[in-house]
């Protein structure tokens, strides 16, 4: 799939410098769940950033997880990140999808080009039949960049992930991968 406005790769080692201004160039934090700027990037060093993705690569090469970088075509900014992390291969190719798109590049359209595109991607080239994103119900901002890129609520998981020492509820939005049925 020809994307319009941004690039969806793995991270090279020369993207320290986009990855470090796009961490920098964020603003002050909108909400709960936007980190806005980071306080300390001391230990964000090239050489630490090299390890990071590294581990990436790693990880792919074991069909563990794939982390995408979401670069802007015109500039080579990096917006934010995709990821699929396998959840189960064997009779299901099912994943789990997340994304982080820094404060600054918010309502512009690129979380929903990413996350479509890369959704897809992963359909086609990774083989994955069901993908699940997996969101707060009150993180209303991510619900509806879930429907927009062609994500459908499924249910809510009670108690599903625990964060800080409590258990959390979590939405369910899936995309399942249309196979074509043969005339019989």
């Amino acid at each position: 799939m020809k994307l319009k406005r941004i690039l969806l790769r793995p991270y090279l080692d020369s993207d320290y410098a986009a990855w470090l201004a796009g961490l920098q160039g964020r603003g002050l934090s909108n909400g709960p769940y936007d980190e806005g700027k980071p306080r300390d990037l001391s230990g964000a060093t090239e050489a630490w950033f090299r390890e990071w993705i590294r581990g990436f690569r790693e990880a792919a090469e074991a069909d563990d997880m794939v982390i995408l970088g979401i670069f802007r075509k015109s500039d080579g900014a990096n917006i934010g990140k995709v990821e699929l992390i396998t959840i189960l291969r064997f009779d299901y190719d099912w994943g789990m999808m997340g994304y982080h798109i820094n404060n600054q590049y918010f309502r512009q359209g690129y979380g929903k080009e990413a996350v479509a595109a890369a959704a897809g991607s992963f359909m086609r080239q990774l083989g994955f039949h069901r993908l699940e994103l997996h969101i707060r119900p009150d993180n209303i901002p991510s619900r509806r960049l879930a429907e927009s890129a062609g994500f459908r609520y499924e249910c809510t998981r009670e108690q599903f992930a625990k964060e800080g020492g409590l258990w959390r509820d979590y939405d369910i939005f899936t995309m399942i991968k249309q196979e074509k049925a043969g005339c019989h």
